[in-house]
């Protein structure tokens, strides 16, 4: 089945769950391959299944060619420690949003995982572009976060992996008893990588603590578990790592060109994640 046959499935069954980012009017109709709001506003479904809700474009610095080294990166298991405890916490057949899904190579993992409805949204074209690529096992579109398509009370569950967050419209979306799952780092996340470029520098080191802080404040009872894990690293591997993280946006090219294998056999994970319910 083409993707847009897919996606179209796919919002025909949840289409309650979808509101106008617009005038946050409910999307009552799709027609063909356009979808509109009580109040008129239409959209018109990619060939590969995508929405785009945006009114303009936003300025992001993930480009295709980064994305791809991502994609590479996570397929080869950077991210599957978390994922995997992550699903413990989700149940089948519920509706799932991934915020910030990037190329949604953590969507296609967990449904790997726990077959649910997966719903991925990132402010970056070219990533959802390529996130289109997994639509057997979500639909995605473009969308800001700070004026999400969704409609109330209508997730299971919010997933927000190393992405900005927007608490109001989190629990706006959350069904009573939902959960909000955040992804932090820690300072043991990628410090090897930090400490060969910013030794001595504000960057060499991370704190969490404001973000937890403000996670806190919005969700008084929640669970939280750390999960740490060291990637050994190949050629390949190191290539992708270092094109991928927004570390290496700051670093100069000869600083980059200077990292072999041999100063970077490995790579650490380590996060918290966070449990909220709603």
């Amino acid at each position: 089945m083409k993707k847009i046959e897919l996606a179209k499935q796919f919002l025909q069954q949840h289409l309650a769950a979808l509101q106008c980012p617009l005038c946050q009017a409910a999307l009552v109709t799709l027609a063909g391959n356009s979808l509109t709001c009580q109040s008129g506003h239409s959209f018109d479904l990619a060939k590969n299944g995508t929405l785009y809700f945006l009114q303009k474009q936003m300025k992001s610095e993930y480009t295709k060619e980064m994305l791809e080294h991502r994609r590479a990166f996570l397929q080869a298991g950077f991210f599957q420690p978390f994922l995997t405890a992550i699903a413990q916490h989700l149940t089948p057949d519920s509706l799932i949003l991934d915020v910030g899904c990037g190329e949604g190579t953590p969507i296609q993992q967990l449904n790997q995982q726990v077959a649910a409805d997966y719903i991925g949204f990132d402010i970056s074209k070219p990533a959802i572009q390529l996130a289109s690529d997994y639509n057997a096992d979500g639909w995605f579109c473009v969308a800001d976060l700070a004026r999400m398509p969704f409609a109330n009370q209508q997730l299971d569950t919010v997933l927000n992996i190393f992405s900005p967050s927007q608490y109001q419209e989190f629990k706006r979306v959350l069904k009573p008893g939902g959960q909000l799952i955040k992804v932090i780092p820690n300072a043991g996340y990628l410090h090897e990588l930090r400490e060969l470029l910013y030794q001595g520098q504000a960057k060499e080191s991370y704190d969490h603590g404001p973000v937890l802080t403000l996670f806190e404040q919005h969700f008084e009872t929640f669970e939280a578990y750390q999960v740490q894990q060291t990637m050994t690293l190949t050629e390949t591997t190191l290539t992708d790592l270092l094109a991928m993280t927004p570390l290496t946006w700051t670093a100069t090219k000869a600083q980059l060109a200077a990292i072999t294998l041999t100063q970077l056999p490995e790579i650490s994970l380590d996060v918290t994640i966070l449990v909220g319910k709603q």
